[in-house]
């Protein structure tokens, strides 16, 4: 599943950069994702595999805030890169003949890059708030990864402040961005209804079905974790829940994203096809 979380999300970039006809701002935000969801998954997944390889379930009191740290950045990331692709499509489907110019590249830099800033501060000072707190000598995390709320709750000093630090961030950088996508979607159904003809509006839910799917994925199995250990109170069902938006939620993405869009389709043909012209001209030149 790793590898093709990584084949499917690397295939995703090379082909938004390589076609000249997608460099257009929902393929440069969703390449963006795709990258986050690379780097989101190669912060817990190849650290549990060694361990299942070598039987061995130990980690450094280092490269667990280390761990922590890239988990809460690139989760948030993705929360903020759905919301901006959302927007995207609110403008795209609401306002199509100003969408160039209410969707310039400069914008889209900024939003990116404001989505990084953001998730590097807060990331940060939650980590530095977790490095405050006074641990024992041997510690059992019952998780897979340096998950903050299983870290945290291990203190043996108060952890009152990392507590209202956490739900504050979670309903602030949690919330708000889907509050954005409910009202981007709101918005987009209003237009949608105005639409008269049926391919109109099958026209208009096909560019934005994609996406849909994937907000409805990663909220509901992120949702889904924190409502399973609340009501559970067991460590190993959050953990098993917990693989769903780790693991499964970015393998699914590219297929999400690719299987329905003809555009990437095309380009990932005319890639794999230029390369394979390539390679049959370097051996009739061998030859």
């Amino acid at each position: 599943m790793y590898l093709v979380t990584m084949c499917g999300n690397l295939l995703i970039i090379l082909a938004t950069i390589s076609d000249s006809h997608l460099h257009t701002p929902m393929y440069f935000f969703l390449s963006n994702l795709s990258f986050v969801d690379i780097c989101f998954t190669s912060t817990t997944i190849p650290k549990m595999l060694v361990n299942i390889q070598t039987q061995s379930e130990v980690i450094t009191y280092e490269g667990c805030i280390t761990q922590m740290f890239f988990f809460i950045l690139f989760v948030v990331l993705d929360d903020f890169l759905l919301t901006i692709m959302a927007y995207d499509r609110f403008v795209a489907i609401c306002h199509p003949l100003h969408y160039t110019v209410m969707m310039n590249p400069q914008l889209c830099v900024l939003l990116v890059l404001t989505s990084w800033i953001v998730s590097v501060l807060n990331s940060l000072i939650q980590s530095l708030m977790v490095l405050q707190l006074s641990f024992c000598t041997l510690l059992e995390i019952p998780h897979f990864f340096c998950e903050i709320n299983q870290v945290v709750h291990l203190a043996c000093s108060d952890t009152f402040l990392n507590d209202m630090v956490t739900y504050f961030a979670a309903g602030l950088l949690g919330g708000l961005p889907l509050s954005g996508i409910l009202y981007s979607y709101y918005k987009i159904v209003s237009s949608m209804s105005a639409i008269s003809s049926a391919q109109g509006k099958y026209k208009a839910f096909s560019t934005c079905a994609s996406h849909l799917f994937a907000v409805c994925l990663f909220y509901g199995t992120s949702i889904g974790v924190y409502l399973s250990s609340d009501t559970t109170r067991s460590s190993h069902a959050s953990a098993t829940a917990s693989v769903m938006y780790t693991v499964v939620t970015p393998m699914l993405n590219p297929f999400i994203y690719s299987l329905r869009n003809k555009d990437i389709k095309r380009a990932l043909r005319r890639f794999f096809g230029g390369n394979y012209k390539r390679i049959n001209f370097f051996q009739g030149m061998r030859k």
